[in-house]
């Protein structure tokens, strides 16, 4: 494997620096954490620091492997800039999402974590490689990039429709709409014109 480029490196040892920071100094969490709109704790900043915290070592850890294993790849296609822009693209749309969503259910509970983020880097990956073989973890089948895209967005709008579960699953569709949304953005015949 190559060398993780800089903007990659640098997002791992952040969201793993910060999961030290708040496991030591836990009462500073919640105000970095992503609050419904409606529960009297959300701030403006909230909108991205959110993606840098993750509820365990488990959450932490999935998340990083996923920007390991898609994101050196993109950054080296894309180069810094693009691929720093995807990342806020995709943790922003997360987040907005994430928000609408809690203000539809009511619901009260804060979001953390990178997921959104790394499902936008996820669609991104299909979008550019689609014929690619990966090999998921679970299940350990290869296939397509485009199919592995696929099932897992699938996936998250059938278990975000399906009940309360703690997991954001629509900011993870969010995630992957931002990321989408920026691709077409750079494709459009009148940008490059």
């Amino acid at each position: 494997m190559p060398p993780l480029p800089s903007v990659t490196k640098a997002f791992i040892l952040a969201c793993v620096g910060a999961f030290c920071f708040f496991y030591l100094f836990p009462g500073w969490a919640y105000w970095f954490q992503l609050w419904p709109l409606n529960s009297g704790f959300f701030m403006p900043w909230q909108l991205l620091s959110y993606a840098f915290q993750h509820g365990s070592f488990e959450h932490l850890l999935f998340n990083m492997l996923g920007l390991w294993m898609f994101g050196g790849e993109l950054e080296r296609v894309w180069g810094a800039r693009r691929y720093t822009q995807m990342l806020v693209a995709s943790a922003l749309s997360a987040a907005i999402v994430q928000l609408i969503f809690t203000w539809v259910i009511g619901a009260q509970s804060p979001t953390v974590g990178a997921s959104g983020a790394i499902f936008g880097l996820l669609l991104s990956f299909g979008m550019l490689f689609p014929n690619r073989i990966i090999v998921p973890l679970i299940p350990p089948i290869p296939m397509k990039a485009k199919y592995f895209v696929a099932i897992f967005g699938g996936l998250e709008l059938i278990l975000g429709f399906s009940g309360s579960s703690g997991i954001a699953h629509f900011a993870h569709l969010g995630g992957m709409l931002g990321a989408w949304l920026l691709i077409r953005h750079w494709r459009s015949p009148r940008r490059r014109g």
